[in-house]
């Protein structure tokens, strides 16, 4: 019989409200079941409390509620249970207010409920129904509704306690069977988890003993057992084997030190004869003592002809965010901004529309954005719109049943807003999406559901969008190319990333952070300052069209090259010119003699001057407002001034 599983749930029930009072009257009910303890804290001294004694104390599971519930879901290692308002608690509710007034307010955390709404316009009740999120949202709502002439407020603790303070009257929201509902689950998540614990720590042992070779040894390290296939790749038969130490016969597989520490010791590296095997080396216990342990090892050559036919036979579906806002580099004042912005943003569900030249991080904010939120842990599904013909495009967001179509496979298909359900799903280069699916993702976003292809049942989905793009929406509405309703869908919260040649004050740290990435992955060693210092002239001067992408390539080019270069050793200027010849483009543009008086460069460049200082005289000397008619920011607007002889002060040009 497996202890953990038999094992009483322990439950901290935590509540500085109105709450506490019904946890003291159920708790007594559930101690045949679980063993459960009133904390009274909240906020940030429930978790420092919680924190001290969970290093002394086992805990499977907190509960709580509203906005206290949901501060400790953030901070706490453990499951926190979130006692939720039902439908009874409403109606209960409702009935002790309008005995009290009929000017109604529900308060409630986080969101409202639709179902009253409903009621509310069905049965034209005049009640206001609100959410919070902080202490703070609820003193500020408590306030504006008693100025709004409400005489009664439904809520949590907390707010009944401030509707009190504010001189109207209270109704506790909470019921016992909302408390009971809610320690119920708990118990049931804790048993769940002991269950399966115990189910997989004993398929974990089957399997690892039908790994190719395994050898069991006792506390002193003599081999109890061994099986033909460790045999075989030690060279030996059982003989020999039972009863000597495995140090003896094969020092590289010693587990002496896992039978010293009782520690696992998985997935190593070891050579034994002409074969790499991977090792797992795990102490066995009986009944809380450890008896022994077993050393399991695996062929590397076999897993790696596993490996391939699983690359070759199933995709692989493990939909992970792998970068966090602060991956986003860089200090200067826009980059700051957006990265602020997506902060802000990820505290919310609501459609993020990302936009910028291509090459400047739209993923990587994307990214940072869902590790950011609520649903990080969730699927981050990512899909490039422009990397599919239409058709394809359609079943890879919407999926299909069996049978749609000829050749469709067999139990049909999901598809990627289904497998990104409770997360997050980018749309890149959405501009690219065609009328057709432009009008199916519209009806995704509004209905919240997805229609696989060659179905007539829709499926629900709770799915966050952020969709990307390096066009001008706007443009492409006015042309008819993009849905203007679907537009307004998709830019509810909109950041735009800045090119990088808009960024002068980021370049170097940019720079330095790819060159020290392509060091590392290149096993160079020590500081390559020393190949950094020489390109940074070069690095300012060039308009980087590809941005961060084209820095990308540029470094680990200059990487590949300078690698072998001494410490005190910079690279050869005519060399470098080879290696990365598009950052030297203007200069030998500028070196060329003219044709005649008036050469081909110098016309071009006298005329490109031309139009700028014209558009400068048109928006009567603003230059903010003639960068965004040019389509350049202002950095470049001085840097082109200064390198056409024009005054970069006054936007005129020089005598």
């Amino acid at each position: 019989m497996n202890r953990e599983a038999d094992r009483k749930p322990v439950i901290w029930a935590v509540s500085i409200s109105r709450l506490k009072q019904l946890f003291h009257a159920i708790i007594p009910t559930y101690a045949p079941v679980a063993n459960i303890q009133l904390i009274e804290r909240g906020f940030d001294e429930a978790v420092q409390e919680l924190r001290q004694r969970m290093k002394t104390e086992d805990v499977d599971v907190v509960v709580a509620a509203g906005s206290n519930g949901a501060y400790l879901r953030q901070h706490l290692s453990v499951p926190v249970m979130l006692v939720r308002v039902t439908g009874f608690d409403m109606l209960g509710a409702l009935i002790r207010a309008r005995k009290i007034s009929d000017r109604i307010a529900i308060v409630t955390h986080e969101t409202i409920t639709p179902e009253l709404e409903q009621f509310k316009h069905l049965f034209n009740l005049p009640i206001e129904q609100r959410s919070y999120l902080t202490i703070e949202d609820a003193e500020e709502l408590v306030q504006d509704l008693v100025n709004e002439g409400i005489e009664v407020i439904a809520g949590p603790g907390m707010v009944t306690e401030l509707a009190e303070k504010a001189g109207i009257r209270g109704v506790f929201l909470y019921s016992q069977g909302s408390v009971r509902e809610a320690l119920d689950e708990a118990i049931g998540l804790v048993q769940a988890g002991h269950i399966e614990e115990a189910r997989r720590a004993r398929l974990n042992t089957i399997l690892l003993h039908l790994n190719e070779g395994v050898v069991a040894v006792d506390m002193a390290e003599r081999i109890q057992s061994i099986n033909p296939a460790m045999e075989r790749l030690l060279g030996i038969d059982t003989g020999m084997a039972v009863g000597r130490p495995l140090s003896e016969i094969a020092p590289e597989l010693s587990l002496r030190r896992t039978l010293q520490k009782g520690i696992a010791e998985l997935e190593g590296i070891e050579i034994i004869g002409t074969h790499t095997v991977v090792a797992n080396r795990i102490p066995v216990t009986e009944q809380g003592i450890q008896t022994g342990a077993v050393l399991t090892v695996q062929d590397s050559a076999a897993i790696e002809r596993v490996d391939r036919n699983l690359r070759m036979h199933y995709r692989p579906r493990h939909f992970i965010a792998k970068y966090k806002l602060s991956h986003l580099l860089g200090n200067s004042l826009s980059i700051s901004r957006a990265r602020a912005l997506a902060e802000k943003y990820a505290r919310t569900d609501a459609t993020v529309l990302i936009t910028g030249e291509s090459g400047t991080g739209k993923e990587i904010l994307a990214q940072g954005i869902h590790n950011a939120s609520r649903r990080r842990g969730r699927p981050f599904v990512a899909l490039n719109c422009a990397a599919f013909p239409e058709t394809l495009l359609e079943v890879e967001l919407f999926g299909y049943e069996e049978g749609a179509f000829t050749g469709s496979r067999k139990g049909g298909k999901t598809g990627l807003f289904e497998l990104a359900h409770l997360g997050t799903i980018l749309l890149d280069e959405i501009g690219e999406l065609s009328v057709t699916l432009q009008t199916r993702l519209l009806r995704v976003l509004q209905e919240k559901e997805v229609l696989r292809l060659g179905s007539i049942d829709p499926t629900p989905i709770d799915v966050r969008v952020i969709a990307s793009t390096n066009r001008n929406l706007r443009d492409c509405v006015k042309q008819g190319d993009f849905r203007e309703d679907l537009f307004y869908r998709l830019n509810i919260l909109q950041i735009e990333l800045p090119p990088l040649r808009e960024r002068q004050d980021d370049l170097i740290t940019i720079a330095a952070c790819l060159l020290d990435n392509a060091w590392r992955r290149l096993g160079l060693q020590g500081s390559p300052q020393h190949v950094l210092e020489p390109l940074l002239p070069l690095l300012r001067s060039h308009d980087w069209p590809g941005n961060v992408r084209e820095m990308e390539s540029v470094i680990e080019r200059v990487a590949v090259f300078c690698g072998d270069l001494g410490q005190n050793e910079s690279p050869d200027p005519l060399e470098m010119r080879l290696i990365v010849p598009e950052l030297f483009v203007e200069d030998a543009a500028a070196g060329e003699a003219p044709a005649g008086p008036q050469g081909l460069r110098s016309t071009s460049r006298n005329a490109e001057l031309t139009h700028i200082l014209k558009t400068i005289e048109e928006c009567g000397g603003n230059q903010v407002e003639a960068c965004r008619r040019l389509g350049i920011g202002r950095t470049t607007l001085w840097r082109k001034l200064k390198m056409l002889g024009g005054d970069a002060e006054t936007g005129k040009q020089q005598r």
